[in-house]
């Protein structure tokens, strides 16, 4: 930050700390307790492919970085945005383990120079009514935000309409501000449709 950025009011962007990932299994707990949400065992961390290279390539690369230092097997999906999502799973759900895996999936892209590339990582949740929640690190705020599709309605044409479920998610905000560092911007609070995970 130079003399200028400060009298203009900028700020130096935050700096991600992978380790706020490891806070989730208290916040689960909480989660559980009061609201009925149990972690889906399945996480995902998203990042943009670089420019010009064909997904298998990057497919392949970033398996065999995960595979050299004995991380975690993963599926890549790609979204209809042109996102690809590292998916991992547990089964039975562990999320300790869930959450280790995502941290080393993170770690390992940051260290072979992916960092400019990620964007999110997440964890699913889903209670006894069916209801989806997914808490969503952003890699570049260093904060979580909660994010709730809305389940039911159709429309005429029979597909189901993309809403968010906002009372779940400033219900779900305000219950985990002491477990986790919260994003205080809504409109931070990006709709992942169709993650892996949710």
């Amino acid at each position: 930050m130079g003399l200028f950025d400060s009298i203009m009011g900028r700020k130096a962007p935050a700096k991600p700390d992978l380790d706020q990932l490891f806070a989730l299994p208290s916040a689960a707990i909480t989660l559980e307790v009061e609201l009925g949400f149990r972690s889906t065992g399945v996480g995902s961390v998203a990042f943009r492919a670089p420019e010009g290279r064909a997904f298998a390539e990057v497919q392949r690369d970033v398996q065999a970085l995960l595979d050299a230092d004995g991380g975690p097997q993963v599926e890549a999906v790609v979204d209809s945005y042109g996102y690809t999502w590292l998916v991992a799973r547990t089964d039975p759900p562990d999320l300790s383990a869930l959450v280790t895996d995502l941290h080393a999936i993170n770690t390992s892209l940051q260290d072979s120079g992916f960092g400019p590339t990620l964007l999110c990582s997440l964890s699913g949740f889903e209670d006894e009514q069916g209801r989806h929640l997914g808490l969503v690190y952003l890699y570049k705020q260093g904060t979580f935000y909660p994010f709730a599709p809305a389940t039911g309605g159709a429309t005429i044409d029979g597909s189901t309409p993309q809403r968010r479920d906002n009372v779940l998610e400033i219900q779900v905000r305000d219950l985990l501000r002491s477990d986790l560092k919260v994003e205080p911007d809504t409109g931070r609070w990006f709709a992942v449709w169709g993650a892996p995970g949710i």
